[in-house]
């Protein structure tokens, strides 16, 4: 029996060590990070912020859903003639081995009508959707923060596209 435990001892050791090569490779495309803030009235968006790192190949976010929430949209705050607004994003490059970040004063999502049940869990369950070999589509739940107060989420005064923000022609003007 002692023949055959040393064999099976090396066979899991060789198992083990190739697992190791796959997992010590190249990283995987991945959401590793992010949260929400919600809006700080309840007729205003919640906004989304995360990272992404990227795997072995350039990719594209073209998506971001949640199926807890009415609406998910990507945005890029912009400043033109002196006017900061909001623009929608149909994408955001995630270079290879590179990461892409949505943050405060970049891009962000903004988010509409969250499920009260997701907010009483703390977290939204989102879906990343990502332009590659077959459209990969990372799970990742962004936990949910309250609004520190109006004048720090003041998104109202700037214009969101379709959005509808409150408060969003004064951008235009």
């Amino acid at each position: 029996m002692k023949p055959f435990a040393i064999a099976a001892f090396a066979l899991a050791a060789l198992s083990l060590s190739a697992c190791g090569e796959k997992l010590g490779g190249e990283k995987p495309l991945n959401v590793v990070s992010g949260h929400i803030v919600m809006g700080a009235t309840p007729d205003r968006p919640a906004v989304g912020y995360f990272r992404v790192q990227g795997g072995p190949r350039d990719v594209e976010l073209v998506a971001v859903t949640a199926d807890l929430a009415q609406r998910v949209e990507m945005h890029e705050t912009v400043r033109e003639n002196g006017v900061t607004a909001m623009k929608p994003l149909s994408g955001a490059p995630v270079p290879a081995k590179g990461e892409l970040v949505f943050k405060q004063g970049g891009k962000h999502l903004m988010i509409w009508n969250i499920n009260p049940a997701a907010v009483r869990a703390g977290k939204l369950p989102m879906a990343f959707v990502f332009t590659n070999n077959n459209n990969e589509r990372i799970l990742f739940d962004l936990p949910i923060k309250e609004a520190p107060g109006a004048e720090a989420m003041d998104h109202g005064s700037m214009d969101h596209g379709s959005g509808g923000a409150p408060g969003a022609e004064s951008a235009a003007k």
